[in-house]
């Protein structure tokens, strides 16, 4: 059954306050946490495309809620409840969410004072990492073995921290540069515990046949406690690939939004604002590859 394009991004919510539309998410301030809405926004190449993935949100949700489960023991997040009703009973008096659509794409969280840091881990040699790679041979401070191809695996995971930036192109930096930024004690702990996480999600996902490819992960301080924020290991934040389809030297077809970006370069856009529109068949192949990866995870 094909899907339709014509349901809307995103819906707003008269009442709250809106502290920040992101590329995806819809931010509310709630005064003491904050209301995050996943909408059915596909962004690539840091522009906000014109077409909807339909039900993105909600599988970026639970996917995300999944993950946060998952990680709890190794370290804190922001979670405070993702059930509609009790997220009903939390808003100011008045406001009211159509259950049709937030449900199931919302996450109520603890405000946290987010590090100014994407963290990022890879093990295999692909996307901005290839690049870097073919160009320097070094990848965020790391020097590589020589002579290694496009989505090889790295001989172990290595963590490569990018700048955050809210618009337009996130930075690769070495961890030296992280630990100028945020200091050397806090720069360790985001190493290890970027490392802790990523090798407990390739192990699950490698019992379901996958491969993490390389993720990015946010941090934050929540009464002073280091805590995970923002999404988790979705196919949004992720690189994903079926195991067996993995060969050294070629990147395979993945469960993430590789595949419109792949379209977009084929279709000659210049990655520069207005986006073109997606075609129906490729927000198919993008809503069929996000529901497979939830179902191969979660199931």
């Amino acid at each position: 059954m094909g899907v339709t394009t014509t349901v809307p991004a995103s819906i707003d919510i008269p009442g709250l306050k809106l502290l920040r539309r992101g590329k995806v998410r819809d931010v509310y301030d709630l005064g003491e946490n904050l209301l995050m809405v996943a909408s059915d926004r596909l962004s690539a190449f840091d522009v906000v495309l014109p077409t909807p993935i339909p039900d993105k949100g909600r599988i970026l949700t639970k996917a995300a809620l999944f993950w946060f489960s998952l990680t709890r023991d190794l370290v804190e997040n922001h979670l405070v409840a993702s059930e509609f009703d009790p997220i009903q009973a939390a808003l100011p008096k008045g406001v009211r969410l159509d259950r049709a659509w937030f449900d199931g794409r919302m996450m109520l969280v603890k405000k946290a004072e987010r590090v100014d840091a994407e963290c990022v881990a890879r093990a295999y040699l692909a996307g901005s990492g290839w690049k870097q790679y073919r160009e320097t041979g070094v990848v965020g401070g790391h020097r590589l073995p020589p002579g290694l191809r496009e989505a090889d695996k790295l001989p172990q995971p290595i963590f490569t921290p990018a700048t955050k930036a809210d618009e337009g192109h996130d930075e690769n930096i070495t961890r030296e540069r992280l630990a100028e930024l945020v200091g050397a004690d806090l720069a360790k702990d985001l190493e290890r515990l970027t490392l802790k996480i990523f090798d407990r999600a390739s192990s699950l996902l490698e019992k379901r046949g996958l491969l993490l490819a390389d993720t990015k992960f946010e941090f934050g301080f929540i009464n002073d406690r280091l805590c995970l924020i923002d999404e988790l290991l979705t196919p949004d934040s992720s690189r994903i690939w079926e195991a067996s389809a993995w060969k050294p030297g070629e990147t395979p077809d993945g469960f993430d939004k590789q595949y419109v970006r792949d379209w977009l370069e084929r279709a000659g856009w210049n990655k520069r604002p207005p986006a073109p529109a997606l075609p129906a068949e490729v927000v198919e192949g993008a809503l069929s590859r996000y529901r497979n990866f939830l179902k191969k995870v979660t199931s």
